[in-house]
This record gives C-alpha cells, structure tokens and sequence, in this order.
C-alpha cells in the first residue's frame, strides 16, 4: 500500500513585533535577531511619533522600544499606548545607568525590561513568553466581545463541540413535549441546560418548577411532588398543591432522580405515563399539561443493572438523553467561562478585572473536579479578594494552584465492576494520548495515525468517538 500523501499544514498568522529604537546600529541588530524566527514579522521604526502612527495602522503584539530617545522617548510612548488603551505588550530596553527608569516604565505598564548589551539568549525567552501572554489576552479580549453572542445559548456559554451538539439538539426538540434525561457530574450544569429546554419550548410561557429528590425523604417528596388534602397526615393542616401541579403548562425539573426511593419510583411512573395523580390522602384524580425534565449525577442504566431503579421507568425518563461533558474534557470553555465569571462577580460600579495570563494558565492546568460551579466559586473568591487591577495567581484558592496528587489518578468505586474501571482508564488514556498527538501533528489524521501506530481508520473512528474537533488542533502552537 502506498503511503498517504501529506497535506500542506495550516499555518498560523504571524506574530507582528515593533523595534523603536535610535540607534542605527542597534535597530537593524534587534531586528534581524527576531526575524531569524519564521513566525514573525519585525518591522523597525526610530521614533516614537512614527510607532504610535504604526500602532494605529497595524496590529502589533509586541513593542519593544529603547527608553532614551529624541522627540518622543520610550517612557512617553509607554504612556501614549496605555492613554490609547492599544492591546500590545511593550518591553522597554535601556543602559545599566537607567534601570531606575525601566522600574518606573514597569510601573506604567512595561511587561519587562532588558539591559544593553542585549543578551541573545533572554532576549528570546523573554519575547516568547511575552508573545505567549499576549496571545492568552487577547484571546480573553476577544472572548469578552463574543461572551453574549458567538458562543452563549440560553444563557450557558460554551464554545466546545460537544456542548454546540447539546444546543442543538435543545432546539431539535423545541417542537415537542418530550421527556429528556439529563446525565452529567455535580456541577457541570444541568439545572441550566433544563431551563434551557425549557426556554426553547412552546411551553416557555409555562412556570418552571425545580426539585431536589436528593434532599427530601420518602414521605415529604411525595407530598412535594402530589401534595396533600387537609388531614391526610398530622400535620396536615390544609390542602397543599403539589409542584406537579403547580408545573401545568410548563415544565418540571426532578433533580437527581436517581435518588427517588424505590416506592416513590412506581407513582412517579404512573404520572409520566398518564399525567395524572391524586393529592395525598385525596380520591380527586388531578390531570397535568405538563413537561418532564429530570436530571442525574450517576448512570440510571447502571443503577438499573444493579436493581436500584425501574427499568420501566428508565426506559420512560430516557426518551430524549443529553449528556453533559465534565468542565476537563472542555478546556477551550475555561477562558470564556473565567471571562463572564469575573463580569458576573465584579464590584458594584467598578468594571471586571482581566486575569493575570499566569494565573489563566492555572486555570487552565487543574482538573476541577467540582465542574463549573466550583469555578464559578474560585472566580467569585478571586474578585472577591483581589485588591489589584487583574487577578492573580494568589487569588486564587491554594487547592487549585497547588493541587493534592492523589496516590492512585483513578476513584475506585466498589460498587462498579472492575471491567468498568479498566474500560474507563482505556478510554481516559486513549483520548489524552489523541488530543496530544493531534495537537503534534496539527489536526492531520494520516500522520496522527501513523504516531499512534493505528489505522486512519481507527483514528478517525476514536476521533469521532471522544468528540474531539480537529480544527481545534489546525493551528496548535
């Protein structure tokens, strides 16, 4: 068999730089040092007006200007881009004699200051991580702007494959009366994704009414959802409506189902099959218009094989299923999330702070278990007790920055077989390695496949299987 042939790879816009610089010498020097890197276009100016009419023209992600200059010098061109509120990181360069004044052009805004001579070496570990930091921001800038347009359904944002699946599928049964079966770990959302169901429906004038099955006992949930006739039990004192009832013409949301207790399952059975019921202690036979929307953290499928819930009753919830990804298997939704969670949380009358790069890129490396409530709380603890102009690394809770290694990386949970672990690990480790190699190989398969030593074929297959985006992964760094 022939081997495939390769497929030119998408490269990405180059980074443009800005050398402002007097010196002749010096200039064209700093200039052909950065343009030995493919990657970006250095322009070289000798003048501060002439940079801030070049800034106003182009894009720039990077200055780099001297400090000592005739007409406008680095200080006061420093301060014209923070005036202008220009999106671009400037490093300022200065003799040994003037390092009081790179401190002060720090204070302005600097990200960081280099001594002359230049050395070669930190001149480009210092511009790459500037570059990568800029790169970050104005991802978060753009992601503000979009916050509420491109990437927000019903008020959940996402701009995660897997998620724009979710919504499309809401609005595919927008048209219906449909009973759907949210599955998804604590916090990742499904309250939110229920009133979205809600919200798209013919029945969105109608009320929607939520309950927790988790947090009531046997004999307070079937008073909450039926409700009761005067007298029915002690304390009884009048006739309650139910939150079925109180659901008719919209929807019902029933919150960890899975924890509905066995005789509670078989009359909520009856309602979903007939939309009718009895109050408590009552013969009246009550009939509902109304939407069922029930929701669970565990797999109700295995607490069926386990004897723990009807399968009748599964197969009556499971008409519609969405699954909800956890917040690790979508890190492109942690910027964007961050992003409205420090609008959501920021002080009255003050505008949200932007998040230090450094402290984004925590963010992004941990785990979060608890989803995307338990950022949403980092987020709030962070604006909270922030006292500068972005958060930072400190602000966030030490669990995070540093989190615990745990001795094994996977829970083990008697209650499930082993098999089930052993096929959760495989799945686990086969879809890190994929989104590493894709990464590698810039979202190509054939080449993907060939890292892997598997079939195009299986890739493909694995690609689809774990829902990963290969354009995701066109223009990876």
């Amino acid at each position: 068999m022939s081997a495939e042939p390769e497929r030119p790879q998408v490269v990405s816009e180059p980074r443009r730089l800005l050398v402002v610089e007097d010196n002749e010498t010096a200039r064209h020097r700093l200039q052909e040092l950065l343009q030995e890197d493919a990657k970006l276009v250095v322009d070289a100016l000798d003048d501060g007006h002439q940079a801030i009419e070049a800034l106003a023209r182009a894009n720039y992600s990077l200055v780099i200007t001297d400090l000592r200059m005739p007409k406008l010098d680095g200080m006061e061109l420093l301060r014209e881009i923070q005036r202008r509120n220009l999106p671009v990181t400037v490093i300022v360069t200065t003799g040994q004699g003037s390092i009081d004044e790179a401190v002060q052009a720090m204070r302005l805004g600097a990200y960081d200051f280099l001594t002359k001579p230049i050395d070669v070496d930190h001149l480009r570990v210092v511009v790459a991580r500037a570059l990568r930091e800029r790169a970050l921001q104005d991802e978060l800038n753009a992601l503000r702007e979009q916050l509420h347009t491109r990437f927000s359904f019903k008020n959940i944002l996402s701009k995660n494959a897997r998620m724009h699946a979710v919504f499309e599928l809401i609005n595919n049964i927008s048209h219906t009366n449909t009973t759907v079966l949210i599955e998804g770990e604590t916090g990742t959302g499904k309250e939110q994704v229920a009133r979205a169901v809600h919200a798209t429906s013919h029945h969105r004038a109608g009320p929607f009414v939520a309950v927790n099955c988790a947090a009531l006992p046997e004999h307070l949930l079937e008073s909450e959802l039926f409700g009761h006739e005067k007298g029915a039990f002690t304390s009884a004192v009048g006739q309650r409506r139910g939150r079925f009832e109180l659901a008719h013409g919209g929807a019902i949301f029933l919150d960890e189902v899975g924890d509905v207790p066995a005789p509670m399952q078989s009359k909520l059975l009856r309602v979903l099959q007939e939309r009718a019921f009895e109050r408590v202690g009552g013969t009246e036979t009550i009939e509902v218009d109304v939407r069922v929307i029930a929701a669970t953290n565990r797999s109700l499928l295995k607490l069926v094989k386990d004897g723990k819930f009807r399968e009748d009753l599964y197969y009556r919830l499971n008409v519609v299923k969405i699954d909800l990804p956890p917040l690790r298997e979508r890190q492109e939704d942690i910027p964007l999330l961050a992003t409205h969670f420090t609008e959501k949380y920021a002080r009255a009358g003050e505008a949200a702070k932007p998040i230090d790069p450094k402290a984004m890129e925590v963010l992004l490396s941990y785990s979060w278990p608890g989803n995307v409530r338990e950022l949403e709380n980092t987020i709030e603890r962070a604006c909270v007790t922030s006292r500068e102009a972005a958060i930072k690394v400190e602000n966030l809770p030490p669990e995070v920055v540093s989190p615990q290694q745990s001795k094994s990386s996977f829970q083990i949970d008697l209650n499930k077989p082993l098999t089930d672990h052993v096929r959760d690990a495989v799945a686990k480790i086969e879809k890190s390695y994929l989104r590493k190699a894709l990464k590698k190989t810039r979202g190509h398969v054939g080449r993907c496949a060939r890292l892997c030593g598997l079939s195009r074929r299986s890739v493909t297959s694995k690609i689809a299987e774990y829902g990963l985006d290969k354009a995701e992964f066109k223009e990876a760094p």
